[in-house]
């Protein structure tokens, strides 16, 4: 396989800066995120606030046990199928939170998309979050979907990256394979080892090296487990001959590196990766689409990514 590598920025829109001011100047005054359970609420009330898609069927379900969410735009492909798995440092985050982005892509896109709820820490511990994500995987396969694609955000990301690591594992088995991965500030190292953990510190109004040690915690909890675990941190993971990914990723973000390095050795290991990084930009931001420019583009190129590999 030839390996590919491509970085691409993208400078801030005017208006998108004025946006951008005006919340970091709102957020100095809020009270930071915490990626506890008691956040769930508040967490869940603020994703209902991506704008619902044209054209797109929700409904509550469930794919081999899984409970979750489709979101299917009209006319979408009969055999395709996208596997949208949520953020929220594995600890919140809903099906019913993430729909309206979810639908967003699937729209864009013209895939069905489920999103699954997986199980949250701190009252069901790694491994259950990945063993819910490979159910979910397979069950779209018994429903006879034969091109899937993995999308998410944040921890999902991370999530979305060490699944797919997974099941090129298991496709020795003769598992199908996704045939492409699209995520949204991924978290894929819990190790915190990034240099960007402390470079854009300064700059990252929504989380820090704290707020993600916290999570990471109660997402192993007291066992022996490895942060650098290849099924708890994507990046490093095994990743040859695994699909094309597609990441986007804020300037901004104590996360940034995060998305650079997993690209990068994704594509030493001769894969195709291309990063997309967002002058002014903060975590997750395609969710903001209503207001940013930079959103809507984003969600756009994932979409195009998808239809690219999905069609």
């Amino acid at each position: 396989m030839k390996s590919h590598n491509t970085i691409i920025h993208h400078q801030q829109h005017d208006q998108d800066r004025a946006f951008m001011a005006d919340l970091r100047a709102a957020l100095v005054s809020a009270p930071k995120l915490e990626l506890t359970p008691e956040a769930r609420p508040g967490f869940d009330a603020l994703m209902r606030q991506v704008p619902l898609a044209d054209a797109v069927d929700y409904e509550t379900s469930s794919v081999a046990g899984i409970p979750g969410a489709w979101c299917s735009p009209a006319g979408a492909q009969s055999d395709a199928a996208i596997l949208y798995l949520h953020g929220g440092g594995y600890v919140l985050g809903s099906s019913a939170a993430y729909q309206n982005l979810a639908g967003q892509i699937a729209a864009r896109a013209g895939v069905k998309a489920f999103v699954p709820d997986y199980r949250l820490a701190p009252e069901h511990r790694f491994p259950g979050a990945l063993e819910d994500a490979i159910a979910a995987y397979k069950g779209l396969i018994a429903l006879g979907y034969r091109r899937i694609a993995l999308v998410g955000d944040s921890a999902g990301g991370g999530l979305a990256l060490a699944l797919l690591s997974r099941l090129q594992e298991l496709a020795g088995a003769g598992l199908t394979t996704p045939v492409c991965a699209a995520v949204m500030s991924p978290w894929t190292d819990l190790s915190l080892s990034g240099v960007s953990m402390s470079t854009r510190a300064a700059h990252d109004p929504l989380l820090s090296r704290e707020i993600l040690a916290k999570a990471a915690a109660l997402y192993l909890g007291n066992q022996d487990t490895d942060t650098k675990d290849p099924l708890v941190s994507a990046l490093f993971a095994r990743h040859e001959g695994i699909a094309p990914v597609r990441l986007h990723v804020g300037a901004d973000e104590v996360l940034m590196d995060d998305a650079i390095r997993y690209a990068q050795i994704l594509s030493a290991a001769g894969g195709t990766a291309e990063v997309h990084i967002w002058e002014g930009m903060t975590h997750v931001f395609p969710a903001s689409l209503s207001t940013l420019i930079a959103a809507r583009e984003a969600l756009d190129d994932i979409a195009n990514f998808l239809r690219q590999h999905l069609t």
